[in-house]
């Protein structure tokens, strides 16, 4: 039977290595964005580059609850996914006490509850059949304190709470959970910066920690890998 992973915010970075890393490996694939063109070129590619793979793609903005259910109901109409990640993530910086009215909001809305409103839309299912993997993104943000991080180290450290609540809930169900904690990747958040390309992680990086971390045994699981530019954090 054919495997499949849900991949949320898959048409840019992290989210996209992830998606051809496991399609790569015969998976199916599901995943969102707010972008119905790049849905469509990463469909076309995906299924161009890798033999037999079907994308299953909807236009979703998941820092809505409704957009959250709806494409949840989506992907339920045709599998439960394998394998989990919810990857979907924006980045504002600016300090807790200046930052515009309104960052804190749209980051624990978009960072954090879409996560965990999606988890519970798959859980129960996971339960069921005895097996599933849940990766979450976090990052060091939410492992270490930045004066420029604001809200977004707050739905970070927010994330890492809540995975590990996760993983204590449903090691008994033989689901894994992990969390991914990455150090500065070269993804959109950071086009324009004058910073030289080697100085970031690649995300085909991070996607190679989550493949290698899926394939452990069942007697074993990764609880959080933290990942950081060999030169230190940026």
């Amino acid at each position: 039977m054919i495997k499949s992973i849900l991949v949320t915010g898959g048409t840019k970075g992290i989210g996209r290595a992830i998606i051809s890393r496991f399609a790569a490996e015969g998976f199916d694939i599901f995943t969102c964005s707010r972008n119905a063109k790049e849905l469509e070129e990463l469909k076309e590619q995906i299924e161009s580059e890798f033999s037999g793979i079907k994308v299953f793609a909807k236009q979703a903005d998941l820092s809505q609850k409704e957009e959250v259910k709806a494409f949840a109901e989506y992907v339920k109409g045709i599998a439960t996914p394998d394998v989990l990640v919810n990857n979907t993530g924006i980045f504002l910086p600016g300090s807790i006490h200046d930052e515009p009215e309104g960052n804190f909001e749209l980051m624990m809305e978009t960072n954090l509850f879409s996560a965990y409103h999606l988890t519970r839309a798959f859980v129960k299912e996971m339960i069921a059949r005895k097996s599933g993997y849940i990766f979450s993104m976090g990052s060091i943000a939410g492992t270490t304190a930045y004066p420029n991080g604001g809200s977004y180290a707050v739905s970070k450290w927010a994330m890492l709470g809540m995975t590990k609540c996760l993983r204590e809930e449903l090691k008994p169900h033989q689901i894994k959970v992990t969390s991914i904690l990455p150090g500065a990747t070269y993804t959109a958040s950071w086009e324009g910066s004058d910073l030289p390309l080697e100085r970031f992680m690649k995300a085909e990086d991070v996607a190679e920690c989550v493949w290698g971390a899926y394939n452990l045994s069942p007697q074993s699981v990764v609880e959080e890998i933290t990942i950081r530019p060999q030169l230190g954090d940026i």
